[in-house]
């Protein structure tokens, strides 16, 4: 406008910029206003820029040059890249996540997920504060400020050594996890703890045995062992039962399935979407049925 009105003629502005002739003289007023100095000399003839307008005027170009490409940058820079931070509620979905997110990658190069391993044991929490986009929860409550979805299940099994005295039943019940000790990991969420009493034992949790340890080789080297049986994720157990010294069983009485939802913020929705369709049968199955 500045540069219009140097011309000498705030009717020529005007109409360059769709305004009355009266609001242009109006904001070039508020500019001097705000400014401290006079940017133009007022003549029967027009406008003349002072020494202070001219100097305003020759720095302008380059300003507006660079906020033309910012905006030019805005509509067309990177197309749809969209960062997304996930968190799962369960670390045994990082045993399969990262080769999925990797697939992913593939198919959907706009998303670009990264995994917030440090807010596993409070990914609601970490939703809410805007820490993460997207959480993969088992047991965890979203509330009322989060979009829920439903994902898939995994089951959970039992897995023990070839040769130990349960590896020929065609399932496992409740006396069975009485009489022998439980192997499980020092990582599971006290929640999920809660979840699998309730599953296996009903309101009245008998005193259970238990060996637990931080890491899933340390659980399936003991249960390999024959120290007891190991409660597993079928995805955490299947890669090590190919070795014919290891066998899983399900639970005799109904599947241990373990729901899987994905939960995020209204704002994260486009990129929480495509993950949660990317996602639907992720996982390893270890049972056909």
């Amino acid at each position: 406008m500045i540069a219009l009105a140097e011309s000498g003629s705030t009717l020529r502005a005007a109409a360059t910029l769709h305004l009355t002739q009266s609001a242009i003289s109006r904001a070039l007023l508020s500019v001097e206003d705000r400014l401290g100095v006079a940017l133009f000399n007022r003549t029967p003839r027009g406008l003349t820029p002072t020494a202070a307008g001219l100097r305003l005027v020759a720095g302008a170009g380059g300003a507006l040059a660079h906020l033309c490409q910012l905006e030019q940058d805005a509509r067309s820079g990177p197309a749809g890249r969209l960062p997304l931070r996930v968190v799962c509620e369960c670390y045994t979905a990082y045993r399969w996540l990262p080769s999925t997110l990797a697939k992913l990658r593939l198919t959907m190069a706009e998303l670009e997920v990264t995994l917030a391993f440090e807010h596993t044991a409070a990914p609601v929490a970490a939703l809410l504060a805007h820490e993460v986009d997207v959480a993969l929860l088992t047991t965890g409550k979203a509330g009322a400020n989060l979009v829920e979805e439903r994902l898939f299940s995994d089951e959970i099994v039992f897995v023990v050594a070839a040769n130990h005295a349960l590896a020929a039943r065609a399932g496992l019940g409740p006396e069975d996890l009485r009489r022998y000790p439980l192997i499980t990991s020092t990582h599971t969420p006290e929640p999920e703890v809660r979840w699998f009493y309730a599953s296996v034992f009903g309101r009245g949790a008998p005193r259970v045995e238990h060996l637990r340890f931080p890491l899933t080789e340390a659980i399936i080297d003991a249960a390999r062992a024959g120290l007891g049986i190991a409660v597993l994720s079928e995805w955490i157990a299947l890669p090590y039962l190919g070795g014919g010294d290891l066998v899983a069983k399900r639970w005799a009485r109904r599947r241990l399935n373990r729901a899987w939802r994905i939960a995020y913020r209204r704002d994260s929705a486009a990129g929480a979407r495509q993950l949660a369709n990317a996602l639907a049968g992720a996982p390893p199955r270890l049972f056909a049925g």
